[in-house]
């Protein structure tokens, strides 16, 4: 299982920067911006290897399911 900030996500946030720095702003002057979208991931194939069940809600949850 992962559970961490969307990487797309993180490169908008990055373009969006990028953008503001080349339209002139000074990046000491640009705010630090946390990530706020998430992504479960869950990994079946590995889950039962370990012998570890996971519940419905939890798969029905996940972004990503990898089996």
């Amino acid at each position: 299982m992962s559970y961490g900030p969307s990487v797309p996500d993180m490169y908008r946030q990055l373009a969006l920067y990028a953008g503001r720095v080349l339209k002139g702003e000074k990046p000491r002057e640009l705010p630090v911006v946390q990530p706020t979208k998430f992504d479960l991931v869950i990994n079946l194939k590995s889950a039962k290897a370990l012998g570890l069940s996971i519940p419905p809600n939890l798969l029905a949850t996940a972004d990503d399911v990898i089996e």
